[in-house]
């Protein structure tokens, strides 16, 4: 086998496992947070919570789960990622209490997916494809991601309206189950392909001295922080916007549909992102992306809501929905290499998730408290703004090429 072809073939099976992955975590929180808080008599705040739970442990346990793959391996951990995956669904399916539904949604279901997504996607992909390549196999990866999105948010809609939501939480259970064997594939192949001079791309020796070096560095702060207004917007959009339509006495299955072409239009939005990224400096096109989503946002506030925006909106919204994490994970990579990538990654990354938990739980709780989602809008809105400006300055060059002041 050449190492295009097994590159390729890795490629094909990551994106069926972050399609698999990402396309429940976003069926999950998109879709059950109105049956389940109906059905249990919940406020909106419970699931809110329980999400915004998930999207924390996610996002505190990937740094760790990243040193663990980029130290010992994917194989294991993405085997693992599925187990958990497939009991916190299941436990889900069958949950009496707020505290289950915590343990279940929100704990076991938030390291599952820190192990099945893309800091270890990328810690194996990183050292098996070429720099000049890599921002384009990040933005294809992802890209499935969200084809996972498209393909598995209407299924689940389909089987909740027919079946109940219990009945869909196992489908979906059983469908994860298949990121196990997956996944000992792709890291076979990503041990079979790894680069010869990979190991040597990084000057750091350990993993303490990457972080240090990584953490001395104006840049990778900002770019941290720019990370956590991703995880605000797309977490906060994603959970409550299907409930924001409801309450503007828009049908549940245009929520639905909406939600699926957010997926379908990321998955060209991605692929693009990270054919560009690898072309012009990323810190502008992350700018670009984050600027424009203020402007989309603000757009759809300020039109009649229909039918027909909900869907414009969708699409636009969906185009730079994930389109941050190839040029994000690709700046990583570049500036501070491979060696501990799923490591390094997974450290902005949980900045990411720390927006994505006040994105989903300050979306119910000032919902709750005002009755409209007016001021998180806008929150978002601003937000926007700041992370367009703040990457402005990121130093994109590679720690080697610089002063000796950052060595």
């Amino acid at each position: 086998m050449t190492s295009n072809q097994r590159m390729f073939r890795a490629l094909f099976a990551v994106a069926i496992i972050l399609g698999i992955a990402m396309g429940t975590r976003n069926a999950f929180s998109g879709l059950f947070l109105q049956p389940i808080s109906a059905d249990m008599k919940w406020g909106r705040e419970v699931f809110s919570l329980a999400i915004a739970l998930q999207n924390l442990v996610w996002g505190a346990s990937q740094p760790f789960i990243g040193y663990i793959a980029d130290r010992y391996g994917a194989k294991r951990v993405l085997m693992v990622g599925a187990v958990l995956y497939t009991v916190g669904l299941t436990w889900t399916a069958f949950l009496s209490n707020t505290f289950t539904l915590a343990l279940s949604g929100g704990i076991l279901m938030g390291v599952a997916i820190a192990c099945t997504t893309y800091s270890v996607a990328y810690s194996v992909l990183g050292k098996m494809v070429p720099p000049e390549r890599r921002a384009w196999a990040f933005g294809i990866s992802a890209a499935a991601g969200s084809f996972g999105q498209f393909l598995l948010i209407p299924v689940g809609q389909w089987f909740i309206s027919h079946n109940g939501w219990s009945f869909s939480l196992v489908g979906l259970a059983l469908i994860t189950a298949t990121i196990a064997p997956l996944g000992w594939y792709f890291a076979k192949l990503g041990d079979e392909g790894k680069l010869p001079q990979a190991a040597s791309t990084v000057r750091q020796a350990t993993a303490g001295e990457a972080l240090r070096t990584a953490f001395a560095d104006r840049s990778f702060s900002l770019l941290t922080l720019g990370y956590f207004v991703c995880g605000f917007q797309v977490v906060f959009i994603g959970a409550h916007l299907t409930p924001y339509l409801l309450d503007k006495g828009i049908e549940a299955r245009v929520g639905v549909t909406a939600l699926a072409l957010v997926g379908l239009f990321n998955c060209f939005g991605t692929y693009l992102a990270g054919v560009v990224a690898g072309k012009m400096p990323k810190r502008y096109v992350l700018s670009f992306i984050y600027f424009m989503r203020s402007v989309v946002i603000g757009v759809f506030l300020l039109m009649p809501i229909s039918e027909w925006s909900v869907y414009a909106f969708a699409a636009a919204i969906g185009f730079l929905w994930l389109s941050t994490v190839p040029p994000t994970n690709a700046i990583v990579a570049q500036v501070y290499g491979v060696r501990y990538l799923g490591m390094l990654g997974g450290i902005v990354f949980f900045s990411h998730q720390i927006g994505s938990f006040l994105g989903a739980w300050l979306g119910g709780k000032i919902y709750d408290a005002t009755g409209n989602y007016n001021t998180v809008w806008m929150l978002t809105i601003g937000l926007g703004i700041f992370a367009g400006l703040i990457h402005l300055p990121i130093d994109e060059r590679s720690l080697e090429s610089r002063t000796p002041a950052l060595a």
